[in-house]
């Protein structure tokens, strides 16, 4: 006997089964009948709601619509605006309910079809039609406007010349297109290269007034009034360092003149700013046009409508002793005006100021006006009002030259400022004729002049003759003092001009042809 087996029937109270080898031979015992269901009584009113009609065996006879059922409460009929638009169509016998994939009926169209038999193949108003699904929200475009928005194979420049791709009437007209826009960007390059720099012109000539030998003259009020107008003060202002100066308006396109040392430390400073303040307060941003270091000369342009421009007239036809007024802004205050009288002219005279780039040698105008620092790049004026100097220089007794005016101040003379402003507002620099030597002053009482110490190679001097211990004495009609007398008298010349120099070699005098380089 089975262990568990036998453990369990007797937990159950029946019988053992009996031994494998006695079943055969003895009689099954008989089988057990299925429980009987409960069934729980049915409440007759709930029979009489949900059951079954009287006399229907199967499903709801469709054909008995609108005929009341025995046993069923039959609700109010429907509003007729209700049964019109939910309703079954009154033309066609379809039922609601057809087979799966038959056809609906398609019935005339009344006065107002109903929303699912209106024509339109919209599923959404088409109770009969079948369940899809549809494409994403963003889904990508129809094959038609995709094949329509494909481009075509790109066209070398092989095949648009050589392979007939395109028409030859089509290719001259290309070429006659580009040929015209050419030209037109030819002609805006000329254009814009020639005003591209508005800062020089090329057509300018400085006006001036004539001045008659016998000075009449004019009160030094009525002078000022006309001048002082005309004359700026120049601030330049590099980081925490800055200077002061003065200028002259000299054309009515804004151009001023000025001396290089007062604006030679903006020059070439990134940052660097440039004003000028008017006699009413005015005050302008000023570029630089051009500057000469060899004259200490500069302009510098300034951007005003109808400024008063001064009036330029000779100094060639100054002589000592002529009243002259000196106008401009020492130590800065603006439109100081102080008188004097010429004491010399062609004064040879050094500029190198400390702090600038200026090395020039000057042939001056002297003056006992008194002129201080900040009169530099000012007016110097005669009776008339016309301009005859720019104030450059003073001469002190001073350490290091810091001193005041001691009444011998230095101008350079305006027929040499007028060629060099005219060449820098034409091309913004100046070309300088050059004799080629270095030479130093000599006064021995055999000859009085500059002492040629060496010849450089190539140089006008070396093709004329020059030779080292010559010793230069006249350089056209100007007579030769000394060193710095040569400089002034050989920049008074054009380059390529041929001047006669008389040299003395070994006690003689030799007059030779340089044509100056």
């Amino acid at each position: 006997m089975h262990p568990w087996q036998g453990a369990a029937s007797h937990a159950r109270g029946v019988p053992a089964a009996p031994d494998r080898s006695t079943r055969n031979s003895q009689a099954s015992p008989p089988r057990l009948a299925p429980r009987p269901l409960q069934r729980p009584a049915v409440d007759p009113s709930q029979s009489s709601t949900f059951g079954r009609p009287k006399g229907v065996a199967g499903s709801f006879d469709p054909n008995r619509r609108g005929v009341p059922t025995r046993g069923i409460e039959q609700g109010p009929p429907p509003p007729e605006a209700l049964s019109k638009a939910f309703g079954r169509p009154q033309a066609g016998g379809e039922k609601l309910q057809r087979a799966p994939g038959e056809q609906p009926m398609v019935a005339e169209p009344a006065e107002e079809p109903a929303l699912w038999n209106s024509g339109e193949s919209d599923p959404w108003r088409n109770p009969a039609a079948g369940a899809v699904i549809g494409p994403p929200a963003l889904g990508e475009e129809p094959e038609e406007k995709a094949k329509n928005t494909e481009t075509g194979p790109l066209l070398s420049a092989r095949e648009v010349l050589l392979g007939r791709r395109v028409h030859p009437r089509a290719l001259v007209i290309l070429a006659v297109i580009a040929l015209l826009i050419g030209l037109a960007g030819g002609l805006l390059g000329r254009i814009t290269a020639e005003e591209g720099n508005p800062l020089t012109n090329p057509d300018v000539t400085l006006a001036e007034v004539e001045q008659g030998k016998d000075r009449p003259k004019g009160t030094v009020a009525a002078v000022a009034q006309r001048v002082v107008p005309a004359v700026v003060s120049i601030e330049v202002r590099v980081g925490a360092q800055g200077g002061s100066g003065s200028g002259v308006v000299i054309d009515g396109n804004g151009y001023v003149v000025t001396n290089n040392h007062v604006i030679s430390m903006a020059a070439d400073t990134p940052g660097a700013l440039v004003s000028t303040v008017f006699h009413d307060g005015t005050r302008v941003p000023a570029r630089i046009v051009g500057r000469d270091v060899k004259t200490d000369l500069a302009v510098i342009k300034v951007e005003v409508s109808n400024p008063t421009v001064a009036q330029l007239g000779r100094s060639d036809e100054l002589a000592v002793g002529d009243e002259v007024i000196a106008i401009g802004s020492p130590l800065g205050l603006a439109g100081t005006v102080t008188t004097g009288i010429v004491s010399s002219v062609h004064r040879p005279m050094r500029l190198a100021g400390e702090g600038t780039d200026t090395n020039a040698v000057i042939d001056a105008i002297q003056t006992d006006a008194a002129i201080n620092p900040g009169n530099s790049g000012g007016a110097l004026v005669d009776g008339n009002g016309a301009v005859v100097g720019i104030n450059s220089a003073i001469r002190t007794l001073g350490a290091g030259g810091e001193g005041g005016s001691i009444g011998l101040g230095f101008a350079i003379p305006i027929d040499d400022v007028r060629r060099i402003a005219e060449e820098l507002i034409r091309a913004g620099n100046v070309q300088h004729a050059d004799l080629g030597v270095n030479a130093k002053s000599v006064s021995d009482g055999l000859a009085d002049g500059a002492q040629v110490q060496n010849v450089q190679d190539g140089s006008a001097a070396a093709a004329a003759g020059i030779a080292e211990g010559d010793v230069i004495i006249r350089v056209g009609e100007r007579k030769v003092a000394g060193a710095d007398e040569l400089i002034v008298a050989v920049d008074r010349h054009q380059v390529g001009e041929r001047v006669p120099v008389t040299v003395v070699r070994q006690g003689r005098e030799l007059v030779l042809d340089v044509t100056l380089r």
